[in-house]
């Protein structure tokens, strides 16, 4: 519905530093570790369980062989991997991580857009906290989300990962700080230049209404739980992380 591909940067002071290592970390870590998807080894082992989180304690499930419903095709399913430190550790390593390339590439291009400006405005230092900050809480709202609606135990051993619950909380943020501020982004198929109130709005209207359907059972593989959470811990705390800084015009 929204895809946004540039904003106003023709205020912004500093060189966004941090924003830029945040995209190479995820990068490297999808490219290199990850590799491109296909380790699921690595995956399974850092990615955030909800029931690791909610029992604190290491979960390893065997790896399974089912057939494809369709094609009748042979299909191994990795299980569970041994964390080799503690579980809550992956609240914030998952939030390196991602599920394909589309994944990483939607994420990676909201960090590259709104992102920097956040940075702009607390600083190096600042704009690392929050962001980790609001990726945590996100992945707790996901935690908390999963066991709200789960229908059986199982369902709660489904790891959760990405970059998601945390540039969620970099919009919520961005919204606060420059609700004016220029956006072009096609919207509704429509290449258009809209504030970004609008643009940021629309984004989490969908955000919202696709996490109620997941309380009628349909959750589509996303961890919407994650997005709202995110979002609104950006709204939050943005204006707290923000004290003492200069502003810029919206």
């Amino acid at each position: 519905m929204v895809f946004p591909l540039y904003d106003d940067n023709t205020d912004r002071a500093i060189t966004p530093i941090v924003n830029y290592v945040l995209i190479a970390i995820n990068i490297l870590v999808f490219v290199f570790l990850q590799q491109l998807g296909n380790n699921d080894r690595f995956t399974y082992a850092f990615a955030t369980v909800p029931q690791e989180i909610i029992s604190g304690r290491d979960i390893k499930t065997d790896d399974r062989v089912v057939e494809h419903p369709v094609t009748g095709q042979k299909l191994l399913l990795t299980g569970l991997q041994s964390t080799p430190f503690s579980v809550y550790l992956t609240l914030v390593i998952a939030l390196f991580m991602h599920g394909g390339i589309a994944h990483i590439a939607g994420n990676m291009l909201f960090l590259w857009i709104f992102g920097d400006n956040l940075e702009d405005r607390l600083g190096h230092l600042r704009y690392l906290i929050f962001y980790l900050v609001c990726g945590v809480i996100a992945s707790l709202a996901h935690v908390a989300t999963a066991v709200m609606l789960a229908t059986d135990p199982d369902s709660l051993l489904i790891p959760s990962l990405g970059a998601s619950g945390a540039i969620s909380g970099v919009l919520g943020g961005y919204l606060l700080l420059y609700p004016r501020r220029r956006v072009t982004a096609i919207v509704f198929r429509f290449l258009t230049d809209v504030p970004a109130y609008v643009a940021i709005g629309i984004w989490f209207v969908f955000q919202l209404i696709s996490g109620l359907g997941m309380l009628g059972g349909s959750q589509g593989g996303v961890a919407y739980g994650a997005h709202i959470g995110g979002f609104v811990a950006g709204l939050l705390l943005i204006k707290v992380f923000a004290i003492g800084r200069n502003p810029s015009y919206a």
